[in-house]
């Protein structure tokens, strides 16, 4: 015969300082603790929108002791949530950030001031066109043009092949690489596991195009390289 069940309830204060009730049951008594577990939850939800933050509650199944208890509805300090924090950053963290963006800056003003770097004009009168061209072949991927920022854009003299043509690759390669300037650009002096250490420019040069796409198009796909 099984044994009857038993239901506790015992007062327990809130850091409130009210009192308020924890319930134990046995383990049989399934629907007994379902129905508390279910006004907690509901209390919670009431409780959470009238603060207008997080609140708690604790269930606790202790097989030992063949009970399971449910605590009241306590109030969660904002503070033990620092995945939400909305506060500023940590000092060190923002001067680190800053270090890192001064450093990006400094680098793309090196990169644009380089020698191989042509004006719109320099870059149009190379390619025997004008500069309304020049920046409509940018615009559609078929050259080579970094922003610059206050120089305006660059483009590097080395994207032309020995016909003095952009390589035919150019507009393949800003479509795998999600039409980002400087995303081909870094494809291109990069060395690439994918074209046996070249980098992407040499393998152009070499007449290595179709490496190339491909090697651009794993690196579109997040391929090790």
């Amino acid at each position: 015969m099984a044994a009857p069940k038993r239901n506790n309830h015992s007062e327990t204060a809130s850091h409130t300082g009210v009192a308020a009730l924890s319930f134990t049951t046995n383990l049989p008594a399934q629907a007994d603790f379902k129905k508390v577990l279910l006004e907690r939850y509901q209390e919670a939800i009431a409780r959470s929108r009238k603060i207008g933050h997080r609140v708690s509650f604790r269930v606790e199944v202790d097989p030992a002791a063949d009970a399971q208890t449910i605590t009241p509805v306590e109030e969660q300090p904002v503070d033990t949530f620092p995945v939400e924090d909305t506060g500023k950053p940590d000092a060190e963290l923002e001067a680190a950030l800053a270090a890192a963006r001064e450093r990006g800056r400094k680098r793309v003003a090196e990169i644009v001031a380089g020698e191989e770097m042509l004006s719109a004009e320099a870059f149009a009168k190379l390619l025997g066109t004008s500069r309304v061209t020049v920046n409509a072949k940018r615009q559609s991927g078929q050259v080579l043009g970094i922003d610059g920022a206050k120089r305006g854009f660059r483009f590097p003299v080395w994207q032309l092949d020995k016909d003095g043509r952009p390589f035919e690759a150019l507009p393949a390669l800003h479509a795998m690489l999600g039409n980002s300037a400087w995303a081909v650009y870094r494809f291109l002096v990069s060395r690439h596991g994918a074209l046996d250490g070249r980098t992407g420019l040499r393998a152009l040069e070499q007449g290595d195009d179709a490496a190339v796409l491909a090697a651009a198009e794993g690196m579109s796909r997040g391929d090790f390289d």
